[in-house]
C-alpha cells in the first residue's frame, strides 16, 4: 500500500514531536515494554481513525511493535500533523492524512485505510464503522471487532446496535473509566482552554463564558474556564446535569437567554444546532464561539453566514462574520475540535491513560472475540484497574489494600 501524506521530508520534526510525547506515556511505555516482546498481533491488521499527532502517533507504533500491521487515518481535517504522518511512513505504517483535506479526501482516505483489509478497528467518532457497513460491506467477513473513542461515535453505535444492525463487537472504550473520567473532564478541560487561548491570544478572566453540555466534557471546560477567571454560564437540556451544574456553583439558564451575555461561547454536547440564527442576532459585539464537541455542526455555520454581511479571516483560526448592525461575531477553528484544529490536544499524561484503555480493548477482541456478540460492550473493569495501577505505581502513588478481614465484611471474599 503506497501511502497518501504531504511531504515525507517533515518527517525529522514528527519523529521529535513523538519522542517528547513518550517520556510522558508510562502505562504506553510499559504496554510496549512487554507487548513488544509477545508480538500478540502477530498477523493481524488494524486500521486506526484518530486524530493524527503525536500521542495517536505512539499508540500506533505500540500496536505495530505487538505485531500488527497498521494503516492509519486522521478523524478529522483540521487535527492532522503532517509531519507526524511523514514520521510513521518512515517507521514502516500506512498513513493516509493530511492537514486541511477536502471532505472528500477525508473519506477517500479511510476508503483507502480500509484497503488493508482490516480484523481490527480503532475508530474515532464513528466514520470507520459507519463506512464499513455501508459502501465497504465485503470487508465485514474479516472484522473480529474493535473499539470507540469518542461519545459521539458511541451515540452512533448504540443506534446501529438498537436497530440490529451492528455487524462486529464493538468496545466503548469512551466509556471506560480511565478514559472518562480523566480524557474527557481532565483532558477536554486543558486542551480546549490552550486552544482558545492560544489562538485568541485574550484573558479569560472576567469574561462570561456560556458552556453548552454538561457532561464530562462540559465539566471539565466550566471547571477550567472558573480556575481561570471566568464567569461561567451552562446551558444543559438534561435537569439531572442542569442541576448537578447549579450544586456545582454555576448559573444555569437556556441558550436564548444566555446568547444575550455570553463572551465566549463553548459547545460539548455531541449535537447539533446548539447555536443558531436567533442566538446570533441578539449576541454581544465580539463574542467568540468555539467547538470541542466531535463534528462541527453544534454551532450552525450556515445559519450564521446566511445572517452576515462579510465573512473573513482576521487571525490563523479565527474567522469574523460582520452583522448588518455592525456588530462583529467570531468563529474559531471552523466550528471544528478547537482543542485540536488549533492546539495540540489533551496533555500526554492523559492520553497515556486513554491510550492504554484503547491499546487493551483491542487485546480483548484479540482475545475474546468469539464469545463477543455484535454489541457494543464496556472494557471490563479488571482492564481499567491494571491500567489505574500502572499510572499509579509510574507516579510514584502508593494506595492502601484491604485486609482479608475488611474483604469479608463488604463481600469481596
Amino acid at each position: 500500500m503506497e501511502s497518501m501524506i504531504k511531504d515525507i521530508k517533515l518527517a525529522p520534526s514528527g519523529h521529535d514531536k513523538i519522542n517528547w510525547v513518550k517520556n510522558f506515556m508510562p502505562v504506553m511505555e510499559a504496554v510496549n515494554k512487554e507487548f513488544s516482546v509477545t508480538k500478540p498481533f502477530a498477523g493481524k491488521k488494524i486500521v486506526i481513525t484518530l486524530h493524527l499527532e503525536a500521542k495517536t502517533a505512539y499508540l500506533a507504533l505500540i500496536m505495530k511493535n505487538a505485531g500488527a500491521e497498521v494503516a492509519i487515518t486522521g478523524s478529522n481535517p483540521l487535527s492532522t500533523q503532517d509531519d507526524i504522518a511523514a514520521a510513521l511512513v518512515e517507521d514502516g505504517l500506512h498513513v493516509f492524512a493530511t492537514h486541511g483535506c477536502t471532505d472528500e479526501e477525508y473519506e477517500e482516505y479511510i476508503d483507502k485505510a480500509l484497503d488493508l483489509k482490516p480484523d481490527i478497528i480503532i475508530d474515532d467518532g464513528g466514520d470507520l464503522v459507519n463506512i464499513l457497513h455501508t459502501k465497504r460491506r465485503e470487508l465485514l467477513q474479516n472484522i473480529l471487532g474493535g473499539s470507540e473513542e469518542t461519545t459521539t461515535g458511541v451515540h452512533r453505535l448504540h443506534s446501529l446496535a438498537r436497530a440490529g444492525k451492528l455487524e462486529f463487537p464493538m468496545i466503548a472504550a469512551n466509556d471506560a473509566y480511565c478514559k472518562y473520567l480523566f480524557d474527557n473532564r481532565y483532558g477536554t478541560g486543558q486542551s480546549t482552554w490552550d486552544g482558545i487561548m492560544r489562538t485568541t491570544n485574550l484573558c479569560i478572566t472576567g469574561k462570561t463564558v456560556v458552556i453548552a453540555g454538561y457532561g464530562w466534557c462540559g465539566k471539565g471546560g466550566a471547571m477550567r474556564a472558573q480556575g481561570l477567571g471566568a464567569n461561567v454560564v451552562i446551558t444543559e437540556v438534561d435537569p439531572i446535569k442542569a442541576i448537578e451544574a447549579v450544586f456545582d456553583g454555576f448559573r444555569v439558564m437556556p441558550m436564548d437567554e444566555a446568547a444575550r451575555i455570553g463572551d465566549i461561547f463553548l459547545t460539548l454536547t455531541g449535537d447539533k444546532d446548539v447555536i443558531r440564527k436567533h442566538h446570533y442576532e441578539v449576541m454581544k459585539d465580539g463574542a467568540m464561539m468555539a467547538n470541542s464537541g466531535h463534528f462541527d455542526v453544534e454551532i450552525n455555520i450556515p445559519e450564521l453566514e446566511e445572517i452576515s454581511v462579510s465573512r473573513r479571516t482576521v487571525r490563523k483560526n479565527i474567522e469574523e462574520f460582520k452583522q448588518k448592525d455592525g456588530r462583529k461575531l467570531y468563529l474559531l477553528a471552523e466550528g471544528r475540535l478547537v482543542n485540536l484544529a488549533a492546539g495540540d490536544g489533551h496533555p500526554a499524561e492523559i492520553m497515556d491513560l486513554s491510550f492504554g484503555v484503547q491499546f487493551f480493548s483491542a487485546l480483548h477482541i484479540l482475545n475474546h472475540h468469539a464469545e463477543l456478540e455484535n454489541k457494543v460492550y464496556l472494557m471490563p473493569d479488571e482492564i481499567n484497574t491494571k491500567i489505574a495501577e500502572l499510572k499509579l505505581k509510574a507516579s510514584g502513588v502508593a494506595i492502601d489494600h484491604l485486609t482479608d478481614e475488611q474483604k469479608a465484611y463488604l463481600g469481596l471474599a
